[in-house]
């Protein structure tokens, strides 16, 4: 029989609790200790606290105290106190200031913190088998054994240390009904909505088999910030049960819970028969129960097999309401009736029975009391493995085990293959008693289930391999294309190999017959190929990954040819050339040259030439039939440029020795149709017929700009080109080229500049006089760039903006703007419009909302576009959110309202600020800001209010873009308070007697309303309260008694009373303090035979305040003294023990039990009880030993092998004998025990031979042999090596 366990003490007489604290308050943790001198350390997440401006930490005698000031969300974390070998965990809670409230420091004392208790944001669960308390002693260390009011239990359902603040709960259904699966996360810390999905089995993904019986479901609490996850299982089927998963990611965050889902076959509630429930399970061949048959006999012996409770205990609603009652699985579940049981007193037995439709009593009793046995622990391990392990693709993993023999030897086994120690894969570590196993660089091969063997036990684990979600590192770029061109939008992911989809506005795009669309694969980087881009590719084109997306906007345009140089009209002389030049924008256009409507066709004196964006015709020796109109027309545009050719014919006249010089040209003088135009950086060509005889002398000079008006004086000259018999005499210009032919005085200017803009004259002298000629010559440019614009306005999806006129327009007017956009972090600028746009406002749109962008304006006149102007501020596209929803009423008083609504039903891609709430005067428009700023919270109240006006109340969401439109109350409110009666809303654990121990603390709190705030009064059995005793806090909502340390004494009827005047509610809650029970009485030994004693005792004269629900009888031999325990749980005053040992004297002793535990002493039998030896003598029976020696026997003989040079081998065989033979191994029949190049293993009759690195002389008969005394074996093989093959030799 096991001894009794001794009870763990803890160091601590006060313990710290959780608190929840405001930010920037100073929050105190207080914690005394049994003795003076201890040891005292503080921790915070596993690590120790030292004395720091953050921190203080203090000590006084037993009292020990630790302060945080300036409370921030940091420090919402778990801590601990450490005293010798007890340890008390804790935890601190952070919210937000509210407003209008000053910050308060926290006290320790409970009754202050429960003083405004907060509603609890969920309700607990019931508490699982697990988390059942302790009944057998005083809680143990790291518990806070305090009772706390319900919205301040902590959470004790699993241990939510990942991303789950509520795992999914394993659930039972019937056939055809419906079971909801919920996980909450809580997103305080995440920067972005979890990922989660749900698995049945290992791998099968349940988003992929939503439908008519499964619904995901998901929705996010604002107030709260916790995200609500639900699985709806509709119309459950019988394959439906299994076990699933639920796993939750975000980003570099990942947790997961496993839970079962049991179905049942259909209920009956019809002719139901009770006894089917207990049928027996009989046991079959191979060792598993089978229930027995519906036709069975229910009525069969003991040993017939053992009752089965499990179907009644789990549908008991069946046996209670036999009527049509729908069962609602999701909101009530299973109560399991043997943890109600083993909870239980013993004298409670028969009333849960009745209640739970159970009539085999005996058979009852029969299964507690197995499920009372102790668990049978492991001898070979200390501690086992976790029932499953995750990690990620690459990274590694380590397994831990302890076993309880530190030389044990253990084995580590993969699918049921042992795993042998290879390279750096696998690493086993042994440090005491304690065994590792490491595996390096997971991959899936590794995800499998894994074994550790020590003897005859094992231990079972799972490890699941995950791969890392696929990140897309360089997003999609915007792009605007003409039509016909080719397209290619890439992106590069974080990982090679990764699959991604692509998608064109939310369609999934594939590779079609007509090859529109081309996928690539590069490594890292993947590429959408489109060909031959259309007007119907326009749209938003998303890649996704499965940890990722990117999104870019395609945009098609028709094409528009512009002309940068059209053709000019010509006036050719005889045999000179003709030129015909023009320049368009596309270089890849092709086009056809007409004279008169006729194609021209290229000959020896026709020239076609196309050369980039330039289209020439060139006409040598050119003869009077070469005038005529000439067009140019580009292939597959609907306009063309004409010009027309002159012939000039020359009629040579007698002209006399003596011929005054004479300047020939029909655009002299400044208006501006004889004004000549040259674009900046052309060449200026002024070519001049000139004639006289002989030779005239020319010089060329320039102006300044004509700007005189008429009457006023020439401009001074700046320039001056002096040219006589061919030769410049004055050039105060390198640009400047002067050069005459005969006939024409020719003025060059290479790269006209702005400066060279004026009046040019030509002077001609000759013996037989002068002529002179003025040319106005214009130098026109593009326009400056104009200054960066401004963004006027934003939108949901658009934006206005604004610039202003550029400095310099070029000397022409400006015809227009052209505008481009881009994305913040791209460099790709994306074109808005092609035709100028006239105006200096422009409204820009398609843009993505919550992205930034960038704007800059070309201006544009006759001559070409200007440089772009500076980029605009970033400016991101966003709208203001809908109106909040839901604004109602949610209290009121004589001076003050409480109002209350729901978040926006779109808030947009931005962050909303908060909201802004006003009031005015029923019939006024004047609307009054309720306080000064935003506020975060759905809820507000309004003081300060006029008493009996009527009011009108609206609140605004308020964002980046600014307030969104108002949620207005329906009517206007009298702001007057509503008389509401006093009542008392009593707990339902508080309807029946309150169970407490000794020294725990007792802390009711117990709603109630009523308006004006009623008075309250306690009262205890009729009597006033002791307020030295017990604690009294009231507010507006509840009532809160509190009593520290409870006793005895404290146990009673307490009566609540709420009054309102002359209205009044009352109520009673009935508290039992119960205490450990006083020793039995009077324990005697009544007779003596055999082997048998007869023991009677009376009942305890204390039994602590509850019944006494048995009793433990030990027994103790008067040599050793050593207690054993004969009886636990006896119900009786008297008892036979049996089984004793003659010749022996025993003394025995009784404790008695309650629902607290064991009584502190026992109670000793006074007389002792000797047991009678008789006269038998022992013989002791002659045996033969056994001859267990064996010959050696190969029982696996070496097998001949083929292997490669420079490669370790080895040769492998087992043998068996006894005693244990000595193994020689030869090669050749040459014994090569002692060479280096040889290695031997001998393991469990496993022999291995290694041969290091063998060479083609290594090859031969290798033979191994096993002597003993009983005689002796060998077996033999071959082994050849092989030369490796060189790659030249596969070529060839």
């Amino acid at each position: 029989m096991p001894e009794p366990t001794k009870k763990t003490v803890s160091a601590f007489i006060k313990k710290p609790k959780s608190q929840t604290a405001e930010i920037g308050a100073t929050v105190i943790f207080e914690a005394e200790t049994e003795k003076p001198d201890a040891k005292v350390r503080w921790q915070r997440d596993s690590k120790d606290i030292s004395s720091s401006d953050k921190y203080t930490i203090s000590a006084e005698g037993i009292k020990h105290s630790f302060t945080i000031n300036n409370a921030v969300h940091e420090d919402a974390v778990g801590y601990a106190v450490i005293a010798g070998v007890s340890k008390v965990k804790f935890e601190l809670k952070i919210k937000e200031s509210e407003v209008k409230e000053p910050q308060k420091a926290i006290s320790p004392d409970p009754a202050a913190v429960d003083s405004k208790p907060e509603e609890p944001k969920e309700a607990p669960p019931a508490p699982s088998e697990n988390s059942a308390p302790d009944t057998s002693g005083p809680a143990s260390d790291g518990v806070v054994p305090e009772v706390l009011p319900e919205s301040h239990h902590p959470d004790t359902r699993q241990d939510l240390t990942g991303l789950f603040t509520e795992k999914p709960q394993s659930g039972e259904v019937n056939v055809g009904e419906n079971i909801t699966i919920v996980a909450r996360v809580c997103g305080e810390s995440l920067l972005k909505k979890p990922t989660v999905k749900w698995f049945k089995g290992k791998w099968m993904d349940l988003a992929s088999k939503s439908g008519k019986h499964l619904q995901l479901k998901e929705h996010y609490d604002r107030n709260n910030k916790v995200y609500t996850f639900e699985m709806h299982i509709i119309a459950a089927k019988a394959n439906f049960a299994g076990a699933y998963r639920c796993e939750v990611s975000s980003r570099d965050k990942f947790d997961s819970c496993n839970f079962d889902l049991v179905v049942h076959e259909a209920r009956t509630t019809e002719g139901f028969d009770i006894r089917s429930a207990f049928r027996r399970t009989s046991t079959s061949a191979g060792g598993k129960k089978k229930m027995g048959e519906p036709g069975s006999s229910v009525d069969a012996g003991d040993d017939s097999g053992e009752l089965d409770f499990s179907a009644l205990l789990k549908k008991r609603d069946s046996f209670l309401k036999t009527g049509l009652r729908a069962v609602h699985v999701s909101t009530e579940p299973d109560v399991d009736v043997w943890d109600i049981l083993q909870k239980a007193p013993a004298t409670e037995y028969e009333k849960i029975a009745f209640q739970y439709g159970i009539t085999d009593l005996r058979g009852m009793l029969k299964r507690l009391k197995k499920m009372k046995k102790e668990e049978k622990k492991s001898a070979a391990f200390l501690r086992k493995l976790d029932p499953a392990y995750q990690v990620e693709k690459g990274h590694k993993i380590k397994m831990q085990i302890e076993v309880a023999n530190p030389d044990a030897e253990v084995k580590w086994l993969k699918n049921g293959q042992e795993i042998h120690p290879t390279g750096s894969k696998y690493i086993f570590e042994s440090v005491g008693n304690k065994r590792f196993l490491t595996i390096n660089n997971c991959s899936l091969a590794d995800d499998a289930a894994y074994m550790c063997v020590v003897g005859d036990e094992k231990t079972v684990t799972e490890l699941f391999v995950k791969e890392p979600p696929v990140l897309i590192v360089r997003n999609l770029e915007d792009q605007m294309v003409m039509k016909g061109e080719r397209v290619e939008f890439e992106c590069e992911v974080s990982e090679e190999g990764a699959q991604v989809k692509w998608e064109k506005d939310g369609v999934e795009l594939t590779r079609d017959e007509s090859f529109k669309y081309r996928f690539k694969k590069d490594g890292c980087k993947h590429v959408l190929i489109i060909n031959d881009v259309t007007k119907e590719d326009c749209g938003h084109y998303r890649v996704k990954t499965n940890g990722g997306q990117s999104l870019a906007e395609l945009m098609v345009q028709e094409k528009q040819l512009e002309v940068y140089q059209s053709i000019a009209d010509l006036t050719v002389k005889a045999k000179d050339e003709a030129v015909f030049k023009c320049e368009v924008s596309d270089e890849n256009v092709k086009g056809i040259w007409y004279k008169n409507g006729v194609e021209v066709k290229p000959d020896a004196r026709t020239h076609i030439t196309h050369i980039g964006r330039i289209h020439k015709l060139t006409i040598d020796d050119v003869k009077p039939e070469d005038e005529g109109d000439y067009t140019f027309v580009p292939e597959g545009y609907a306009f063309n440029l004409s010009a027309k050719l002159n012939f000039l014919e020359v009629k040579i006249d007698f002209v006399p020795r003596q011929d005054p010089p004479k300047i020939h040209l029909d655009c002299m003088g400044r208006t501006a149709e004889s004004t000549i135009l040259v674009v900046a950086g052309n060449k200026l060509r002024l070519d001049v017929p000139i004639t006289g005889d002989p030779a005239p002398t020319v010089i060329w000079t320039k102006g300044e700009k004509d700007s005189s008006k008429e009457g006023e004086s020439r401009p001074e000259l700046r320039h001056t080109w002096t040219l006589k018999n061919g030769e410049v005499l004055t050039d105060s210009d390198g640009r400047v080229h002067v050069e005459s032919t005969k006939g024409h005085c020719i003025f060059t200017i290479e790269g006209a500049e702005r400066q060279d803009e004026g009046v040019y004259s030509v002077i001609v002298r000759n013996p037989a006089g002068e002529d002179t000629a003025d040319i106005n010559v214009k130098v026109v440019d593009v326009p400056d760039p104009p200054e960066a614009p401004r963004i006027l306005s934003v939108g949901e999806d658009s934006c206005i903006v604004q610039w202003d006129l550029p400095l310099f327009d070029g000397g022409q007017p400006v015809i227009g703007y052209v505008l481009e956009r881009k994305k913040k972090k791209s460099y790709r600028w994306m074109r808005l419009n092609f035709d100028p746009y006239k105006e200096t406002t422009y409204e820009a749109k398609k843009m993505i909302e919550g992205v930034a962008y960038e704007m800059r304006v070309y201006a544009v006149n006759a001559i070409g576009m200007s440089r772009p102007s500076a980029a605009s501020q970033p400016f991101v596209p966003v709208a203001p959110t809908s109106e909040p929803t839901g604004l109602c009423v949610d209290d009121i008083s004589d001076t003050s309202i409480s109002l209350k609504w729901r978040a926006p039903e779109r808030i947009g891609s931005v962050e909303l600020e908060g909201y802004g709430v006003e009031y005015c005067k029923e019939g006024s428009d004047e609307w009054i800001p309720a306080f000064s700023g935003l506020t975060d919270r759905t809820s507000v109240i309004i003081r300060d209010l006029p008493t009996g006006e009527k009011m009108q109340f609206r609140v605004r969401a308020y964002n980046m873009a600014g307030p969104s439109p108002p949620a207005t109350l329906q009517q206007a409110v009298t702001i007057r308070e509503i008389m509401q009666r006093p009542k008392i809303w009593l707990p339902r654990n508080l309807r029946q007697t309150l169970i407490k121990k000794v020294g725990e603390t007792i802390n009711l709190v117990i709603p109630f309303q009523g308006k004006p705030r009623p008075q309250v009064t306690w009262t205890k059995n009729n009597e006033p309260l002791d307020p030295k005793l017990v604690s009294i806090r009231n507010s507006d909502t509840d009532t809160i008694l509190f009593i520290r340390r409870s006793e005895r004494k404290d146990s009673g009827k307490y009566d609540v009373q709420v009054q309102i005047e002359n209205v009044e509610d009352k109520a009673n809650v009935n508290i039992q303090i119960v205490d450990l029970p006083g020793p039995p009485q009077s324990l005697k030994v009544m007779d003596i035979w055999g082997f048998n004693v007869a023991l009677e005792w009376k009942p305890p004269k204390d039994n602590g305040n509850c019944d006494i629900t048995g009793y433990t009888i030990q027994k103790a031999d008067k040599k050793t003294m050593e207690w054993y325990t004969v009886y636990e749980q006896y119900r009786r005053t008297n008892c036979v023990v049996s089984d004793l040992i003659m010749g022996n004297e025993y003394v025995f002793r009784v404790y008695a039990i309650n629902m607290v535990g064991l009584s502190p002493e026992p109670c000793l039998s006074k007389d002792s009880a000797y047991i009678q030896k008789t006269g038998i003598v022992y013989k002791h029976p002659s045996y033969k030993d056994h001859d267990f020696s064996e010959a050696p026997k190969f029982t696996h003989p070496l097998m001949s092998r083929s292997v490669i040079s420079g490669y370790n081998a080895t040769l492998s065989c087992s043998v068996r004998g006894i005693p244990k033979p000595k193994i020689t191994w030869y090669k050749n029949k040459m014994d090569i025990t002692n060479e280096a190049k040889y290695r031997m293993f001998s393991n469990q009759g496993v022999l291995t031979l290694e041969i290091r690195k063998p060479c083609p002389f290594d090859g031969g008969v290798y033979m191994c042999k096993a002597v003993n005394a009983s005689g002796e074996d060998l077996v033999e093989c071959k082994l050849e090596v092989r030369s490796p093959v060189i790659k030249e030799d596969i070529k060839k």
